[in-house]
Order: C-alpha cells, then sequence, then structure tokens
C-alpha cells in the first residue's frame, strides 16, 4: 500500500535523508521517499500493519527534527 503524507516545518534534506535511512529499518517498509522541497513523505509498506507503520515513521521523524510534523 503506498500512501502520501504531508509533512510540515521540515527545515533540510539532510535531515529528510536522516528520517528516510531511519524509516527505511522499520519493519514492514518497502520503500520511503521524503522530498524536502514538497514537503511531502511517501511511504509503500505493508496494508495490514500501515497505521503501526505511520505511527513508528512519526516518531522516527520526530527524533530527526522535534518540530516537524507529519499529517496523515
Amino acid at each position: 500500500m503506498k500512501k502520501v503524507l504531508k509533512m510540515v516545518d521540515l527545515d533540510c534534506a539532510n535531515c529528510a535523508s536522516k528520517m528516510e535511512n531511519a524509516i527505511s529499518k522499520i519493519e514492514g517498509v518497502e520503500n520511503v521517499s521524503i522530498s524536502f522541497i514538497a514537503q511531502k513523505m511517501t511511504l509503500e509498506a505493508d496494508e495490514t500493519k500501515m497505521d503501526e507503520i505511520i505511527k513508528k515513521a512519526v516518531k522516527a521523524c520526530k527524533k530527526v527534527e522535534p518540530d516537524c510534523k507529519v499529517i496523515f
């Protein structure tokens, strides 16, 4: 399943890269791409675990950049 999530206050491309690395390690994630310019995260993951994966992805983003919000 593919989801596109809006990101607010993502400050730099380096942070986006760190977030991608952390999220890609979450079990069930098939592919993740974060666009700093578009302020969007495209997440492909196991449909049966999507809600749990999104919660873990949000937590991973907060660790890298506490001010960043993920809207889903």
